[in-house]
């Protein structure tokens, strides 16, 4: 197999940025999901109830080398917000059912009200990534992350869109439904993107080593109603969660891609060798 797509994304639920190569770290790409937008009681704000937080568009010198501070936001009618990485104290945060900390950044206040027009929003950064430990179950005590849902890394292949794709047009000539277009492998917002030829085959395995960085298979990637946003409209539908659900459901999840563990460090790049055991 082949990395077909490198996806790092340095605000939890901004714009997806894709780049050419990037550090893997302990706690997975380096920059991946490094800060993370809350509300006034610390709790996230995602794009499950916020949808144009998608449309944030968040860079760091790690994927664009203009950027010369640590942070930069963007978004259509609003002037760029360049921003340091904050030294202030550490606040009590709430990443799903997880008491987390994070550093707040309140020059970027004003900004994010006028982008989200919500004025209890506010910008927060990991400084501590290794004292968010994951599921007990599916790791090691020494695995750890920042601000990602559940694991450092999601690799998704497109044997297995093709394959979700295909449900989902099946189902809609079933229902009589007009059959939509074929869902974009970036719904999944995974960091690595293969090609592959087995659907589902991420299903068996236990490592995968990309450009002779080693990573450890964790678990397959439960899905949600995110999924069902449309990236481009920001209007919601029933798929591809209603044919997960059919197909893919598995201990009350919906089931597609995996989540990996770095075991090694190193810079891997699009186009690199893939290898699964």
């Amino acid at each position: 197999m082949r990395l077909l797509q490198l996806n790092v994304h340095p605000l939890k639920s901004g714009a997806i940025r894709s780049v050419d190569s990037a550090t893997v770290l302990p706690r997975g790409l380096a920059d991946d999901r490094s800060w993370m937008l809350v509300d006034a009681e610390g709790r996230l704000v995602s794009a499950r109830e916020v949808h144009d937080t998608f449309r944030i568009v968040a860079d760091t010198p790690t994927t664009d080398q203009s950027v010369a501070r640590d942070l930069r936001l963007r978004a259509a009618g609003l002037d760029d917000l360049d921003l340091d990485v904050p030294d202030g104290e550490p606040v009590a945060v709430r990443l799903h059912s997880q008491d987390l900390f994070g550093v707040p950044a309140p020059d970027a206040d004003d900004w994010l009200a006028a982008a989200l027009g919500r004025d209890d929003v506010r910008l927060v950064w990991c400084h501590e990534p290794e004292r968010r430990h994951l599921q007990p179950e599916f790791s090691r005590p020494e695995d750890f992350t920042a601000y990602a849902d559940s694991f450092p890394v999601t690799v998704a292949t497109l044997a297995s869109l093709r394959q979700l794709n295909d449900w989902i047009t099946e189902r809609a000539l079933e229902l009589g439904e007009e059959v939509p277009e074929p869902l974009p492998i970036e719904r999944f917002r995974a960091n690595l993107v293969l090609d592959g030829d087995e659907p589902f085959a991420e299903d068996h395995w236990t490592s995968l080593e990309v450009g002779g960085v080693r990573f450890r298979v964790a678990k397959p990637t439960g899905r949600c109603v995110m999924t069902t946003i449309n990236l481009k409209t920001l209007e919601t539908a029933k798929e591809p969660i209603r044919s997960l659900a059919r197909h893919r459901l598995v201990g009350g999840k919906t089931l597609f891609a995996a989540h990996l563990v770095p075991e090694t460090r190193g810079r891997i790049s699009v186009g690199d060798d893939v290898w699964a055991d």
